[in-house]
């Protein structure tokens, strides 16, 4: 793929860097793609949700390829990464790569109809039909996988008009095959609460081969459907429930079927929309104390209110802040910054990254104290003082642990920032190119060697809770 051209890397989009970088992480360790600690996703097209009669793992055969392909800045022909990296997307744990092969048979005959031809005639000429296979050309060879997907596929996958949220590590949590596809289907409206009316014999054809018995309602109920609903409400970030009718009230056989739904008010709900989840729910939810009405409203939002735009709001809203700007809520005022898309001027950034440079080096005691830095430092002085603070103390906490580490760690720690979300935005607002930030760069920038030095301590203080 495109990053493996080391020209065209500079490029690449941060959610494929994030995945190839946990992937390392997690990979030896023999972790799956479910117990990743951040998100991992992409928005992926409404239009998919109609792919049926297709099981489990061809479902997450095709998830992986089209992550791979959401994230490429550039629409490609063909797309080619390490095998093990691709397998550990889909969650494959196996080295059978006969049965590999199998399902990757399975993902090629699969296709996707679009047609304006009603059920209840013939088709007729001037009637639009078409179809395409979900993906081409796959083929594995010296540890490695390269796979096409149709162009006119492409941009659907890319840059999708209408989609919702797909996280692999929900996705991937899946055992049941109805269970996933019911899941796919119905998330694009769950900002609605329910579904459409759905006729029984076209669920039963979403998960691929059934068994004979799901004619008769009562064991497919029992079998397939009660499980399936079982399985959503326990491992995703949705609830679902469901209603049954008969197709006439003078009929007994009940062959309608809907689903009411809601997200959940929890910590996976806002990581299933959110892209850098890990990150950016501590910042909402320590930092700015949101609401569940209020994440639910980010989560419903996520088409319009991307993390470029919620990082905006989240930088414009602390500038506020210290400024003594903000009157009453700051997370009410984060989520009027959200709805009404406000964002900093380059002046205002220019202002706030001096002050910053001279907070800092009072921070590190290695400047003389004088009457024009108090007064830098009384106007950005705010309510949340306290808060201020703490991010101040947890900056220099994980600048001095990375001056202190040895050379590789230090490299380790600089890499992963710059792969990072908040890094990637960072040193573009500088107008720096990631591959070619030193540390030095990192070090002689006082802003820069803030932010590194935040994300080192989160990096140490996540490492601490997953050993308590």
């Amino acid at each position: 793929m495109a990053s493996d051209n080391p020209d065209q890397g500079r490029a690449n989009t941060t959610p494929r860097q994030m995945a190839l970088a946990l992937f390392e992480d997690m990979f030896d360790l023999g972790l799956p793609v479910n117990e990743a600690s951040r998100e991992i996703g992409y928005q992926r097209n409404n239009f998919f949700t109609e792919i049926v009669n297709m099981g489990l793992p061809a479902r997450r055969f095709l998830d992986a390829a089209y992550f791979l392909v959401a994230q490429e800045p550039q629409p490609l022909n063909q797309f080619d990464v390490e095998l093990n990296y691709f397998k550990w997307l889909m969650r494959y744990d196996s080295r059978n790569l006969k049965h590999l092969r199998t399902i990757a048979d399975e993902a090629q005959n699969a296709k996707i109809r679009v047609t304006n031809t009603p059920g209840d005639r013939d088709p007729r000429e001037d009637d639009l039909w078409v179809q395409v296979q979900l993906i081409g050309l796959v083929a594995f060879h010296r540890g490695r996988i390269r796979f096409d997907v149709h162009p006119t596929l492409v941009p659907h996958i890319r840059d999708p008009r209408t989609s919702h949220w797909l996280s692999l590590r929900i996705s991937t949590a899946f055992t049941r095959s109805l269970a996933r596809a019911i899941y796919d289907k119905v998330l694009p409206s769950v900002p609605s609460g329910r579904t459409d009316w759905i006729p029984l014999d076209v669920m039963r054809t979403w998960p691929g081969k059934i068994g004979a018995n799901a004619a008769i309602f009562k064991y497919f109920k029992r079998d397939w459907l009660e499980p399936a609903v079982k399985e959503i409400n326990e491992i995703s970030d949705i609830e679902l429930s469901y209603e049954t009718r008969t197709e006439s009230t003078s009929s007994k056989k009940i062959d309608r079927i809907r689903f009411v739904l809601r997200r959940k008010e929890t910590a996976d709900a806002v990581m299933a929309s959110l892209a850098d989840a890990s990150h950016v729910y501590k910042v909402l939810k320590d930092e700015f104390n949101l609401s569940p009405r209020q994440f639910t409203e980010i989560s419903e939002n996520r088409d319009a209110w991307t993390d470029e735009r919620i990082q905006q709001a989240i930088e414009y809203t602390r500038f506020r802040l210290h400024r003594g700007q903000v009157k009453k809520s700051p997370s009410g005022y984060l989520m009027r910054a959200l709805r009404d898309n406000w964002k900093m001027s380059d002046a205002e950034r220019t202002m706030v990254e001096v002050q910053a440079k001279l907070l800092t080096t009072e921070v590190q005691g290695g400047a003389e104290k004088d009457e024009s830095r108090a007064a830098v430092v009384q106007s950005i002085a705010s309510r949340d003082e306290e808060s201020r603070a703490r991010l101040n103390e947890e900056a220099q906490r994980g600048r001095e642990y990375y001056v202190a580490s040895d050379t590789k760690t230090r490299r380790d720690f600089v890499r992963a920032w710059v792969a990072s979300r908040e890094g990637k935005l960072m040193l573009r607002r500088m107008k720096l190119e990631p591959a070619e930030v030193t540390e030095d760069d990192i070090l002689t920038r006082a802003e820069l060697g803030w932010y590194l030095g935040q994300f080192v301590y989160g990096r140490l203080n996540a490492s601490r809770s997953a050993r308590g």
